[in-house]
């Protein structure tokens, strides 16, 4: 087992770029300006070392370059900068900013680190929390969106394990939620099998962003002057951090339970395991009953607007939309219950329910900060739905994927497919330290639990 502070010795950084391409200036969305104040997304691939014999890291490394470049034809934005616009009046005062992107193809970063002594079991880590030392996989460590300026929009890390490797990467929120993240992820694999080559992809991003009047060419005044009056730097939260697996079977069962004990036959798979969490995360932290708490859903917008976008759509097309009950009716209730009102809330994420959300926005322009979040709730972010295993760059499947600190914090819950596909979930729950060891002795919540998946750690990794 590795050390709780292995060394990491950086070895090279990159400056990818794509091939020439004409200047181009991104407006972006009022979902986009939103999250200038909010973290990069860092999100990450843990691979075995199934490298052929003939393979070597530098081999890894030059087909991740060439790669990435030709990646960055199809998603040009992320190799730009944001460019933030002062707007005036007639006596020259500011009166707001324009933010955009300003793409002259100033590129990616690619950083190459070896973690001495780590194996991939380590990472792994099944019954036992997240080892800090994954957080040290990612660059750009607490940047802000609002960073884009300065720095790329996009950087990945290329860690060398004992046994193998982890590549991470840093992917500026402005630019595109999860839906876009692992979009590209996707394709950049898809690229690095073909050879490296800018060919047709079988999912080319939609870069066109939506706006609420259909004018794509204006551009979205924000009402400040001055970046501190919405940029917030704010310490790290205390919380524990640790991988739950579901099985297929367990989550059918549950979802099962929920429908049974609601009446119903339309609650998800989702919607049953959130609810459970909701329940199960609010017992655990003993608030009292008249407490309100919220459960708080990662929906899509995409697909419920009228028309609806793209479903590769590329941007920020997401609300964090909230169920909300008492502590004590929570508690008081069954799982059915919860789910019902769960169900309900996603129900009314209509076409009609965003475009108001988003006239309310343009109206009063609000810039999400991690500090907003409701202390006595629970946030349900990702989805089981975005294809993690299927990024073969060549070299196999991932073993597991990890996160870093960005938008972590008590009561966070990330979904990721399983591994062994069929519907399987891993969760990654961060709690408070009292808050998560109450969670782990929580019986409702641990029968639902499914044993590691050691088989992995036993023969693939090895």
């Amino acid at each position: 087992m590795a050390s709780s502070s292995p060394f990491f010795r950086h070895v090279s950084t990159y400056k990818v770029k794509p091939p020439p391409q004409p200047r181009t200036r991104f407006q972006l969305s009022t979902w986009d300006l939103a999250m200038v104040s909010v973290y990069y997304i860092q999100k990450g691939l843990l691979f075995s070392n199934h490298l052929q014999p003939h393979l070597t890291i530098a081999d890894v490394v030059e087909r991740l370059k060439t790669s990435l470049s030709a990646t960055l034809v199809h998603f040009y934005p992320l190799a730009g900068r944001l460019f933030t616009e002062e707007a005036r009046d007639e006596q020259g005062n500011v009166t707001g900013i324009y933010i955009s992107i300003d793409c002259d193809g100033q590129g990616a970063e690619l950083i190459h680190v070896v973690a001495e002594g780590i194996t991939v079991a380590d990472v792994l880590s099944p019954s036992t929390d997240v080892p800090p030392f994954v957080n040290s996989f990612f660059p750009y460590d607490k940047a802000v969106n609002y960073d884009g300026h300065v720095i790329p929009l996009l950087a990945v890390q290329l860690t060398e394990l004992s046994d193998g490797f982890f590549l991470g990467c840093c992917f500026n929120h402005a630019v595109g939620d999860g839906t876009s993240y692992w979009m590209f992820f996707n394709a950049w694999a898809e690229i690095a099998r073909a050879g490296g080559v800018a060919a047709e992809l079988s999912r080319s991003p939609v870069h066109d962003r939506w706006f609420i009047d259909g004018d794509k060419e204006s551009p979205i005044k924000l009402p400040f002057t001055r970046p501190d009056e919405f940029i917030a730097r704010l310490p790290l939260p205390l919380y524990r951090e640790r991988i739950f697996h579901l099985s297929a079977g367990s989550i059918a069962q549950l979802k099962a339970r929920a429908n049974q004990e609601c009446g119903m036959t339309s609650i998800s798979s989702l919607q049953s395991i959130s609810s459970l969490l909701w329940r199960c995360i609010t017992r655990a932290r003993g608030f009292p009953p008249e407490q309100i708490t919220r459960c708080r859903v990662a929906a899509q917008n995409r697909s419920r607007l009228n028309p609806p976008l793209s479903p590769d759509y590329f941007g920020n097309a997401i609300y964090a939309i909230p169920a909300a009950t008492t502590v004590g009716e929570l508690l008081a209730h069954d799982l059915g219950w919860a789910a019902r009102l769960v169900h309900e809330t996603v129900g009314g994420h209509t076409d009609s329910a965003i475009r108001k959300a988003v006239a309310a926005w343009m109206a009063a322009p609000v810039i999400y900060r991690v500090d907003m979040f409701d202390p006595f709730s629970v946030m349900m972010g990702s989805s089981p739905r975005f294809d993690v295993y299927g990024c073969d760059f060549g070299w196999g499947k991932p073993v597991a994927a990890r996160s870093g600190t960005a938008h972590k914090f008590d009561g966070k819950v990330t979904f990721y497919a399983g591994r062994e596909g069929g519907g399987s979930m891993d969760l990654e729950i961060c709690l408070e330290p009292p808050f998560m060891r109450a969670l782990e002795e929580d019986e409702e919540f641990m029968s639902v639990v499914s044993p590691p998946l050691e088989k992995w750690i036993t023969s693939e990794t090895r």
